[in-house]
């Protein structure tokens, strides 16, 4: 059972960003757990080879240099997403505050408000989901399973994957999928 004391020391360790004043009242004070982001678990030992990661028959290996030549793109990628969510953030933010609807509002206003809101959100979703495969895609890399597909793990085809790095599908299981 907690008492006022260690409660309050909680709120006030919760406010100093985790630091508490009082030794006595940091003792009674609920631990705090710390997750590791997903991009720092399991790291390989090793640096991984390139020549390892699967080919369609008929396909060069891998390279250094070319696979490098996708990280670069995928970090590119990444910083680019998350600069696209940044400022869709912004700009739903400043939708929602301004896009009350009130007395007097133009019912024109409103659902052109509306449609900027909802083309908003729908840029700041696929800019979220591009973000996320394109981290997937470092982090098969980073496994040496890039270039296995997801679906039937054959290989998905170096051509392909210079041309769209986050791809997770071969181009059959690709078909197959979007015929659905």
């Amino acid at each position: 059972m907690t008492t006022a004391k260690s409660r309050a020391a909680a709120d006030t360790a919760a406010e100093n960003g985790g630091r508490t004043t009082n030794r006595k009242a940091a003792a009674k004070a609920a631990p705090t757990v710390h997750a590791v982001p997903v991009e720092h678990q399991d790291k390989p030992a090793k640096p991984m080879n390139p020549k390892s990661l699967p080919v369609r028959p008929g396909e060069d290996p891998w390279t250094k240099a070319e696979l490098n030549e996708v990280k670069q793109a995928l970090t590119e990628d990444i910083a680019r997403f998350q600069s696209q969510i940044e400022i869709s953030t912004a700009e739903l933010v400043g939708l929602l505050r301004d896009g009350s609807e009130g007395a007097g509002r133009d019912p024109a206003d409103v659902g052109s408000a509306n449609f900027e809101r909802d083309a908003e959100m729908s840029l700041a979703n696929n800019a979220r989901e591009m973000l996320e495969q394109s981290r997937l895609a470092l982090r098969h890399i980073e496994l040496g399973t890039y270039g296995s597909c997801d679906n039937c793990g054959q290989p998905i085809g170096k051509g392909r994957l210079q041309a769209f790095p986050r791809a997770t599908l071969c181009v059959t299981c690709k078909q197959r999928e979007e015929r659905r």
